[in-house]
């Protein structure tokens, strides 16, 4: 079996002790036996038994070149990206860096996005289920292709790509594995 982290929160939190905080746990999950370290994909905190949208949340991706940097075998990833928070080509080159840079330890979690208040709030757009939906079944081929090396043109309904070239090519192949999730 196979145990993973989620860190949904990050306490205590002021700055210096944050940061303790993190690679405490980071390299305790490491060493401890589990398998993997999650986070969530917000800028802004989920709210309930989380904290409220104003308390502290780290970006995703960041955080996880930090864990990278201070673990050796966890693996670690989204869970999950929302698709609709950057370009799916920056995205692929993201996770081929942070798969290259940890040794092949990256997971890809993406999803459709469902956190309005924190897009709006950010001016980043939050398109209607049906379009988030098919944006993410675009970035899903994107990544597809751009994971096997193939530069072709991308010519898609929400996305466009004249040269989706990635160099180098994430450690784990034919790609990280790509968890995809929609949750509300």
């Amino acid at each position: 079996m196979k145990t993973g982290l989620q860190l949904p929160h990050f306490r205590p939190s002021t700055p210096a002790t944050r940061r303790a905080w993190l690679t405490e746990i980071g390299q305790t999950a490491d060493g401890g036996g589990f398998d993997s370290i999650w986070l969530m994909d917000h800028f802004f905190q989920l709210g309930g038994w989380l904290g409220d949208a104003e308390d502290e949340m780290l970006e995703g991706y960041t955080t996880l070149g930090y864990l990278a940097g201070i673990t050796e075998k966890i693996k670690i990833g989204l869970l999950v990206g929302g698709v609709i928070y950057r370009h799916p080509s920056v995205v692929v080159k993201m996770i081929s860096t942070l798969d290259v840079l940890s040794g092949g330890r990256a997971y890809f979690g993406i999803g459709a996005a469902w956190y309005e208040h924190e897009s709006v709030s950010l001016g980043l757009p939050f398109p209607p289920l049906k379009d988030r939906f098919e944006q993410l079944e675009e970035a899903l081929q994107i990544f597809h292709q751009m994971f096997s090396g193939d530069p072709t043109p991308f010519n898609g309904k929400h996305y466009q790509l004249k040269f989706p070239h990635n160099n180098p090519q994430p450690l784990t192949q034919p790609h990280p594995p790509i968890p995809v999730s929609y949750t509300h």
